[in-house]
């Protein structure tokens, strides 16, 4: 069968929420590969004013996808900093955390459940997993004790995935970023990307990874993964003279803090399945669009994924796994802030806070 399906699936998965500071809508959808290996988490309500969102797109298989999909957001809880107000410094620990519970016997009987050992059993398990509700308890105690077994030894997945989440507090929003999938805003209908795309290429990623013993070539790490930034991938990360943000590839995220202000419409995070497809501004547009006619969020996610899908594999662009997911604010935000101030609250390093104008990727 190939990398590539016959002919597309283009059955979706979509979901609507709200509370009184945030509406959104999601949607995701397989379409021309033979896999999908997106997964999504969305939860309006993570405590009484916060909201949480992430996208993770996997790669060389859907595990650790899933499991980031099931356990970053409980982790962000977990963290002191998060009790402390810190919300940037609990969501970069519970990134390294996930390529840490993903080791040894506990973190390798937990990849084998998310799975496709499940799936033998039974089929329904999967949508439960990859798509975590909010109706999931977050608050359980979970140490993530040793646990002794035959996979003791388990280094973690070979397999790998994106994560890019966003974390909206009253008028802060904290983006953080592992990998190509991104987080865009409207503000006054101009795109501001609030992530960077770690490709190999990037001076400071390619410095990294051949400090770390890494080689690019082909725009591959190794020659091999065309990501520079992702959680699990464990065979790029085993120089042990060298920190986890160190490594040939990392899962240290660049975090992004933005003051919200009056002019902020909506956030969008998508995994490079759309931004192959459409520059940010682009799709910033279309969603504009959209919305004076479509009030259901996730209907204009899913016309983003229609619009993107190929009509054939013959270029391999909008051949991929698509997920979506389209957060609104409810107005008022009480705060003012220009696309000028919010650069000055970034703590990433390049130009994301920048307006793309129309230009295509």
């Amino acid at each position: 069968m190939g990398i590539y399906l016959s002919t597309p699936k283009t059955e979706k998965f979509s979901e609507d929420g709200e509370n009184d500071r945030v509406r959104y809508g999601l949607s995701s959808m397989q379409g021309w590969r033979a896999t999908m290996e997106d997964a999504h988490a969305a939860f309006p309500d993570l405590d009484a004013s916060t909201s949480f969102f992430g996208v993770y797109d996997g790669h060389g298989g859907k595990v650790v996808a899933k499991f980031c999909a099931k356990y970053l957001h409980q982790q962000v809880l977990k963290h002191e900093a998060y009790a402390a107000g810190d919300i940037g410094t609990s969501v970069q620990r519970a990134f390294f955390r996930m390529d840490e519970m993903m080791r040894g016997q506990r973190g390798w009987r937990e990849l084998a459940i998310l799975g496709d050992k499940i799936n033998k059993f039974t089929g329904m398990i999967e949508g439960l997993i990859w798509s975590p509700r909010s109706g999931d308890s977050n608050d359980q105690v979970d140490n993530w004790a040793f646990e002794e077994g035959p996979h003791s030894d388990f280094s973690g997945p070979t397999s790998g995935s994106t994560a890019c989440v966003a974390v909206i507090r009253n008028n802060q929003l904290v983006v953080a970023n592992a990998g190509d999938s991104r987080c865009v805003i409207s503000r006054k209908g101009q795109a501001y990307n609030l992530s960077r795309d770690h490709k190999p290429d990037l001076e400071a990623e390619k410095e990294r990874i051949l400090k770390a013993g890494g080689f690019i070539h082909a725009g591959r790490v190794n020659g091999s993964l065309n990501l520079a930034r992702a959680i699990g991938d464990t065979e790029f990360k085993q120089n042990k003279f060298l920190p986890a943000e160190k490594q040939i590839v990392t899962a240290n995220p660049d975090i992004n803090t933005v003051e919200l202000c009056d002019d902020d419409d909506f956030i969008v995070l998508a995994c490079d399945g759309i931004w192959d497809c459409m520059s940010s501004q682009m799709l910033v547009d279309f969603i504009h669009e959209q919305l004076q006619s479509e009030s259901n969020l996730s209907v204009v996610c899913e016309r983003v994924l229609d619009k993107c899908l190929a009509p054939s594999t013959a270029t391999g662009e909008g051949c991929d796994n698509m997920t979506m997911i389209l957060v609104q604010f409810k107005k008022p935000i009480k705060s003012a802030s220009s696309a000028e101030e919010q650069s000055s609250h970034s703590k990433s390093v390049d130009t994301e806070s920048k307006p793309e104008g129309s230009q295509e990727n």
